[in-house]
């Protein structure tokens, strides 16, 4: 993480259990009527609007609780999910997952020794996790071969045999004790048609998952849970953000999701070091069902120093040949409409919005909740951008008949002392320069 971030150069490997009750704890503290030992069942459902849920209580009773808000974060159970059939099952992905918990053992030689550590083997991969007094040790094989692999030998033995398969990670373990028995989590990634409905939200795992590969799962789970608190808070303060914000959180969720599976995609289909089913199965991928996900994921890649969770894929994977040509189609794009500004006089060059462009009044997240904003959008940027008041204000002047002079001065007419008044037309000419880049305006000589 040093690497990419400095304000936070390292992130923790927590143990579960002792990071669970640490949030459960402060969710009680915080006021939350906290119910332990019991287990949801159903959605109560009053026509289409979740009205409560059916649970079983710590002495095994049925119970039932309304509430004016169900928020399903049942993990891979999804409650409401799989009462609505909202669950779809991702078939770009026919993994199967074993894992187990050991102490002792070794770990990476020097500074490494607290870093995760991933090897790829003839049937899948590997995942070597240091805990403060444990390690968690997994293995990814697909489906099929595990199937047959636990019908042979059973999960311990199908668990041993893969990962005696590896070079590296068998070393790590070796006289290492086995604290928990080897788990299985099978097809796991699917994601979920509807995130939200009325009186209803799903977050974490119980609207979508993906692969593992990035341990994105605690990521996607506390973006998605403070969205859908910031939503709820939204649609009770302001009943207009109720229906239009929904879609945003789903579409902002979706997304998020989207780039992670875009990024497994990527990794199995680059990795040329093994020559075996699986990763040739995998490097036969093709193209993802949902070319819109592809191709925002493009954009936001492109013209940008990649994330940490994508400089593994975009600077030492090897791309395929479409991937690798569309980011660079973005970027050369991009670059040549920069150009096309800065070779301009750019004070007495006409903008005008490009086909597509227009200012319209959406719902956006910004600043933890959700609120109502001007966003740009353009054939370039379908899924919008949002804009300040001064943004939205100067892209409005844009008509195509005055010069970047003419919008920068009605922009900055009345603005006193002179100082600000010449730091916002500068502002104004950079602001152009961004959306000549970003391909919602263009430029031609008056």
């Amino acid at each position: 993480f040093s690497e990419t971030n400095r304000t936070y150069p390292h992130a923790y490997q927590v143990w579960r259990p002792t990071f669970d009750a640490i949030l459960l704890d402060n969710a009680r503290e915080s006021g939350a009527d906290v119910r332990e030992g019991c287990a949801a069942t159903a959605p109560l459902m009053d026509g289409g609007r979740a009205a409560g849920v059916s649970y079983r209580d710590a002495d095994g009773r049925e119970r039932r609780i309304e509430a004016e808000w169900v928020v399903d974060a049942s993990g891979q159970a999804s409650v409401v999910g799989r009462a609505l059939g909202l669950r779809r099952w991702d078939a770009s992905f026919r993994n199967m997952a074993l894992y187990a918990y050991f102490e002792g053992g070794r770990r990476l030689p020097g500074a490494d020794a607290t870093n995760i550590f991933i090897e790829s083997y003839e049937h899948g991969w590997t995942w070597h996790i240091p805990l403060r007094h444990a390690a968690g040790v997994g293995a990814v094989v697909d489906s099929e071969l595990g199937r047959r692999d636990i019908a042979e030998l059973g999960v311990e033995g199908c668990y041993e045999r893969h990962i005696a398969s590896t070079l590296i990670t068998r070393k790590m373990v070796d006289g290492a004790r086995m604290i928990r028995a080897p788990r299985v989590v099978k097809d796991w990634s699917y994601t979920s048609e509807r995130m939200a409905g009325d009186g209803w939200l799903l977050v974490g795992d119980a609207a979508c998952f993906v692969d593992p590969l990035f341990s994105s799962g605690v990521h996607l789970a506390l973006m998605s849970a403070m969205m859908a608190a910031a939503y709820i808070d939204a649609a009770k303060r302001d009943i207009s953000l109720k229906s239009a914000a929904a879609g945003v959180y789903e579409r902002l969720y979706r997304a998020e999701y989207s780039h992670f599976r875009e990024l497994a995609r990527l990794f199995y289909a680059s990795n040329r070091a093994v020559e075996s089913y699986f990763w040739e199965a995998r490097r036969l991928l093709g193209e993802p069902e949902d070319a819109d996900a592809r191709a925002a994921f493009v954009r936001a890649v492109a013209g940008q120093s990649p994330r940490g969770y994508e400089r593994a894929v975009l600077d030492s994977g090897q791309l395929p040949d479409e991937t690798r040509a569309a980011i660079d189609g973005v970027e050369s794009a991009r670059r040549a409409r920069a150009a096309a500004f800065a070779g301009a006089d750019v004070l007495t060059a006409v903008p005008a919005l490009a086909a597509g462009a227009r200012i319209e009044r959406r719902p956006i997240f910004a600043d933890g909740e959700f609120q109502w904003s001007a966003v740009l959008t353009s054939d370039e940027r379908p899924e919008g951008a949002p804009i300040s008041r001064m943004v939205a204000a100067l892209a409005a002047s844009v008509d195509g008949k005055a010069t970047v002079a003419e919008l920068s001065e009605r922009l900055t007419r009345g603005i006193e002392p002179a100082e600000a008044r010449e730091s916002t037309a500068r502002a104004a000419v950079e602001t152009l320069r961004i959306l000549a880049a970003d391909g919602a305006v263009k430029l031609a000589e008056k």
